[in-house]
């Protein structure tokens, strides 16, 4: 089992840029495909992106305005973390930021659902003002 606790959210102007982090327990966290999710509030849980065990293959969201512009998923699995550099960002990026691990190294063709994945953080909120 692992346990994810996200950090770095916060209160930012549009245009601004955060980066999110995800700390992962465990020593075998290269096994762990990622994905980053968000909810807004009223709002069904969305897809961001995600990135595979090695870090070799990452995916971003086609709903999400410019996300594989904007946005940049990244791992370290020396650290056991999983990052999400947000640029550019516009107040309908703001949510609650949600990292989750599938527990395979690999992407499937199901990465974009929230039901893909077997573990969750508890959130980290992003605000950004106009």
């Amino acid at each position: 089992q692992v346990q994810l606790i996200e950090s770095g959210g916060g209160l930012v102007q549009a245009g601004g840029s955060l980066r999110l982090s995800c700390a992962a327990s465990g020593r075998t966290f290269g096994r762990y495909a990622m994905g980053w999710f968000r909810q807004a509030p009223g709002k069904e849980r969305e897809f961001v992106a995600a990135i595979s065990g090695s870090g070799g293959s990452t995916y971003y969201s086609d709903y999400v305005a410019s996300a594989k512009e904007r946005f940049t998923i990244s791992r370290d699995n020396a650290k056991n973390t999983v990052n999400l550099q947000m640029n550019s960002l516009k107040p309908e990026d703001t949510a609650v930021y949600y990292c989750a691990a599938r527990s395979t190294s690999y992407l499937g063709n199901s990465y974009y659902s929230r039901h893909y994945y077997d573990y969750w953080g508890q959130g980290t909120q992003v605000t950004v003002s106009s």
